[in-house]
């Protein structure tokens, strides 16, 4: 193949097919008609000589040339998006930046608040708009679309950029008149009733099995080490609805110590140690190589750190 006479918007095209693995779709991707696109696909596989998608019952899938090729195309375009993209000053205030951040509820109250007032003293004409997990996919961040996901992340892809923000220890949140609290041991857990609450990644979460331990998280995996299981009542996504539910109900939650603490000085409620290990958790910030070099998110993600490290 010589490269010199193909057509480099073929890359394009052949990206935006692999990831919707839809023609219609990919031409509204990259605003152009469905002919257009037909006509690139056509031009691919004669160029590739390889189908690239194969329509089956489950609707177009790629070949195996094509997955192959999937991620070298897309990590090509980011470089080469990355490297022409204009740098300018920036200036915090006097900027009317919106910063578009994904943040679990645990990171948006631990974390946000004390961001946002340095945010309004820095930068006081910036807004932020912090969007839930469910709202955002992996190739929102990828495209720049999102400035920043904030949460706890098992797997991530290798173009994205990241750094830890903190880790977390965990902590019993238990309703303070519950007499289990005078006699709080590994036994008593487990004769108790609790709340089961994570959220981690990206996109909607499934509903949870009581019996598939290894996708209930930390704190049901430590115990199965133990040859343990806890009795859940209530699964939820949600930290605050897990520690409202603690609140006013003789439930359990189990979660990180920093969410916990929201309600130290709350009397009704009583915050304890789990009467075995877990694990520490890891709170990471990622964002996309095309924001990489981009001076206001420079500017934002030192604000971050800087903010973690205070509130460390």
């Amino acid at each position: 193949m010589n490269i010199n006479k193909m057509d480099l918007n073929l890359l394009v095209y052949l990206d935006v097919l692999l990831r919707e693995k839809n023609v219609t779709r990919a031409a509204n991707q990259l605003n152009i008609t469905q002919p257009a696109m037909s006509n690139g696909l056509k031009r691919l596989r004669d160029l590739l000589n390889d189908p690239i998608l194969v329509r089956t019952s489950d609707g177009m899938v790629p070949t195996e040339r094509a997955r192959e090729l999937a991620p070298v195309v897309r990590g090509v375009l980011l470089t080469l998006e990355e490297t022409l993209q204009p740098n300018k000053d920036f200036e915090p205030l006097n900027s009317q930046r919106v910063f578009r951040i994904m943040a679990s509820d645990y990171a948006a109250s631990t974390l946000i608040p004390a961001l946002l007032k340095k945010m309004r003293v820095q930068a006081p004409l910036t807004s932020l708009d912090i969007m839930t997990p469910s709202d955002v996919t992996f190739h929102d961040v990828e495209n720049g679309k999102v400035d920043m996901a904030i949460n706890r992340f098992d797997q991530l892809p290798q173009s994205f950029h990241q750094k830890t923000v903190w880790r977390d220890s965990f902590s019993c949140l238990i309703n303070a008149s519950d007499p289990i609290v005078k006699r709080f041991n590994l036994d008593s857990y487990l004769k108790a009733q609790h709340i089961w609450v994570s959220k981690t990644g990206f996109g909607v979460g499934v509903g949870m099995d009581p019996k598939d331990v290894q996708k209930l998280g930390w704190v049901d995996e430590a115990l199965a080490k133990l040859g343990k299981q806890r009795n859940i009542s209530v699964f939820t996504r949600n930290y605050h609805v897990a520690m409202h539910l603690a609140v006013g109900i003789d439930l359990i939650a189990t979660l990180p110590s920093r969410a916990a603490k929201l309600y130290e000085n709350d009397p009704t409620m009583a915050i304890m140690d789990p009467p075995f290990a877990i694990p520490s958790i890891e709170l990471k910030m990622i964002w996309s190589p095309l924001l990489h070099q981009d001076a206001s998110h420079i500017w934002f993600r030192r604000l971050i750190v800087e903010t973690a490290d205070e509130l460390n």
